[in-house]
């Protein structure tokens, strides 16, 4: 474990706690209350994101420390364009992941200060938007999958604020981060093709990746076909892209587990 005694590290932990209390409120329905610490931990995360850019000076996505702080500054702004635009609510549940996303950027993965630049495999235009629209698509799907272990538990639909139902939700979410995912895959590509001259190289985590737009492509083949006649099934294609996601974010990054090109984010 560790713990950062640094100006950045009180910001992830008061970030992270603000998160935890917005959660909290929000479950005892004191809503403005939990969206103003929702806030305040947006803007923690977010000071604490931009100091990373002025410690390491280029654009901090280099391994899973830098994934995780990134994660945990973007939830709320997503939280809110859900709500609005999408309808599908889930104020509560998103501090609770925003907390424990940046669980690990606070206490599991080391704050690294080196300022020396990235290495050459990541010296390109498109590592930015490559790892952007993925950092983008894990977090819808992740709201989905939060969507879809409601709906499979039963959980009641209160249309008092104007959201959709969960099975709604989570599709509408996965539709929102289906064209992300398959972005970043040809991104990808495109990157691969320039770097290695080679479009696709069989990395363990390209396999992880690949497999994970096929079981969300089967779920809206699967969903396209019976419509919301299965919605426990449906919701249960949307989980285990959620898990095929963890396994590529996390599990795919170590070494020892899937030795690979990708494994600079260890």
């Amino acid at each position: 474990m560790y713990i950062k005694y640094s100006i950045q590290g009180l910001l992830i932990y008061i970030a992270l706690g603000a998160y935890i209390l917005a959660f909290l409120w929000s479950i005892l329905r004191l809503r403005k209350t939990g969206h103003l610490f929702f806030i305040l931990g947006f803007v923690a995360a977010l000071l604490s994101y931009v100091f990373r850019v002025l410690q390491v000076r280029h654009v901090p996505l280099q391994n899973l420390f830098d994934v995780f702080l990134l994660l945990g500054a973007i939830i709320y702004p997503l939280s809110l364009f859900c709500r609005k635009v999408l309808k599908t609510g889930g104020s509560a549940s998103d501090a609770l992941i925003g907390a424990i996303i940046l669980f690990p950027a606070g206490f599991v993965f080391p704050e690294t200060s080196a300022a020396g630049g990235l290495p050459p495999a990541l010296q390109s235009p498109l590592f930015a938007p490559h790892v952007a629209v993925y950092i983008l698509a894990y977090l819808f799907m992740t709201k989905a999958a939060v969507q879809a272990y409601l709906q499979i538990i039963g959980a009641k639909y209160n249309p008092e604020y104007g959201f959709v139902n969960c099975e709604e939700a989570t599709y509408r979410l996965a539709c929102a981060g289906f064209p992300l995912l398959t972005l970043g895959l040809v991104i990808g590509c495109f990157w691969a093709q320039l770097a290695w001259a080679d479009w696709w190289g069989w990395d363990p985590k390209e396999m992880w990746s690949l497999a994970t737009w096929l079981v969300f492509a089967a779920y809206f083949n699967f969903r396209g076909l019976f419509g919301t006649k299965y919605p426990r099934l449906n919701s249960a294609w949307v989980l285990t892209g959620f898990t095929f996601i963890v396994i590529t974010l996390l599990l795919a990054n170590i070494p020892r587990l899937f030795p690979g090109l990708h494994n600079y984010a260890s």
